[in-house]
């Protein structure tokens, strides 16, 4: 890999990540929390100066991001993430965090994970759950995304970054407009849309603009922070079904939303494989938990009915808000969502997880494989959406999923040792991974995961950043391809 060309691009990133830092500092004098917005200003300085730390002194190198190759776009998007991560987490040590639980929470609101270890939400100002909120929102359809949408600089290089920090993304959603800047701006489109959208309804139905905009930007991310303590318990009935809405739609591809909304292909809702799996799941889910509260009398049908169907989505979308303590279902409720955290929403959606597309494509995999003893010779090609999916990509999920699960088995196990407790370090283990946020025990829905040692939290915050990125930029890590130096070939020339 070229080293100049990853610094000069973060350096780029850098100066606009400085920009983006000023945020709130408007929204603190907005407020009026005056002694807000000083740290916001200290950590976008911090940014930019950084910025010019890593800019080359060499003109030509600006050009030469375009030459960027799949190491050095993995390399930046890794990189990024961290600094931000870094970034994130200065204001919060102003208002009084650890270092550690500083990190720890800036890498959950990045990562859209919601998980906290915020015990009283009355010793911070406003300002500080807008920071959160807003991180959250920015890492939920992907910082880099963004700034390719909207820096010119990144016309080619941005195909290279795009891919590399959503993995997932195939070749549908990276050609849903001719350039892959058109694209970006289209999917962050209609985020933002949909973000204005629910924040209307929910001002619309009584919540407060403050309130309304913090959690409309959480639920579109994924997220689940909010500057509610109790998340959304003790809302109303309209507020609780806006928020579910939205919530399944932030867990819907995106790129398919696009075709909806603005190409009016409305008859590809239901010709796409992994929504329709999505939908059967949900509802599936959420009515057997719905009659197993009511049978169980922990509530009426109608509340168990609200109550499954937003704690499903909550769960499967990875968002992580909370309508009730989950934690006072029975024993077959909580394992129910015990196993959605394992799932995921869809590709190209602001969830975390597995992805509900690669799990439909290890089912099919596996089936062939049995079909195979009884026919060995039998020709059994794999299809998603009436199309065959290359051997290469059946191969690589296989082997992305077998990966993801041995880091969760690694990581549980480490947990539980630590912890001392089965329970605890297995949710959260599969919740920081999978960016789903609360877990059971002291860090379920009503809880915090304040009371982990430190090395816990450093094992969270490194699941948080690999349930993220989905893997791919750390594995890359471990290859030593990934560290040869790239010379200029104008350079070499010379």
């Amino acid at each position: 890999m070229n080293y100049r060309y990853i610094l000069n691009t973060l350096s780029i990133i850098l100066k606009y990540v400085s920009a983006v830092m000023l945020v709130p500092v408007i929204c603190a004098l907005v407020l009026k929390e005056f002694n807000a917005w000083q740290p916001f200003v200290c950590t976008s300085c911090a940014a930019y100066l950084l910025s010019l730390i890593c800019k080359s002194n060499k003109e030509t190198v600006t050009d030469e991001i375009d030459k960027i190759n799949r190491s050095e776009a993995l390399a930046i998007v890794l990189f990024t993430w961290i600094l931000i991560s870094i970034l994130g987490s200065m204001p919060l040590l102003y208002f009084g965090l650890k270092p550690i639980d500083a990190l720890f929470e800036s890498v959950s609101g990045i990562t859209t994970t919601g998980a906290t270890i915020l015990k009283d939400f009355s010793f911070y100002p406003q300002t500080m759950f807008f920071w959160r909120s807003f991180m959250q929102w920015l890492g939920g359809m992907g910082i880099l995304v963004l700034f390719i949408a909207i820096l010119p600089k990144f016309a080619v290089a941005g195909r290279q970054m795009f891919l590399a920090e959503s993995p997932g993304a195939n070749s549908t959603e990276s050609k849903l407009t001719p350039r892959i800047r058109q694209t970006a701006a289209a999917l962050w489109g209609i985020y933002f849309v949909l973000t204005v959208l629910e924040c209307g309804l929910l001002i619309y139905w009584g919540m407060e603009p403050f309130y309304a905009v913090c959690n409309s930007m959480s639920t579109l991310a994924g997220g689940g922070l909010s500057p509610y303590q109790n998340s959304m318990i003790g809302l109303n009935g309209k507020l609780i079904w806006t928020i579910t809405v939205f919530m399944f739609l932030s867990g819907m591809n995106f790129a398919l939303q696009y075709k909806i909304y603005i190409k009016r292909k409305f008859r590809a809702l239901f010709r796409d494989d992994e929504f329709k799996v999505y939908l059967a799941i949900v509802i599936f889910f959420a009515l057997i938990i719905a009659v197993t509260l009511t049978t169980h009398h922990i509530y009426d049908f109608k509340k168990s009915l609200q109550s499954a169907f937003f704690q499903v989505i909550s769960i499967i979308t990875t968002t992580g808000f909370a309508s009730v303590d989950y934690e006072k279902w029975n024993l077959r409720a909580k394992l129910l969502l015990f196993i959605l955290m394992f799932s995921g929403a869809s590709i190209g959606s602001a969830a975390g997880g597995v992805k509900i597309l690669r799990l439909v494509l290890i089912f099919k995999y596996l089936k062939r494989q049995i079909s195979k003893i009884f026919h060995p010779n039998g020709v059994y090609p794999i299809k998603i959406n009436k199309a065959i999916v290359d051997e290469d990509a059946v191969k690589q999920i296989v082997s992305f999923v077998l990966f993801y699960y041995t880091i969760f088995a690694v990581s549980a196990v480490l947990l539980i040792f630590i912890e001392q407790n089965l329970v605890l370090g297995t949710t959260i283990a599969i919740s920081t991974l999978g960016n789903v946020g609360p877990a059971f025990g002291y860090a379920g829905p009503m809880g915090n995961f304040s009371a982990l040692s430190v090395i816990s939290k450093i094992i969270c915050i490194i699941n948080m950043l690999i349930g993220r990125l989905e893997l791919i930029p750390f594995l890359a890590l471990l290859h030593p391809d990934f560290w040869t130096i790239r010379k200029n070939k104008n350079l070499a020339k010379k």
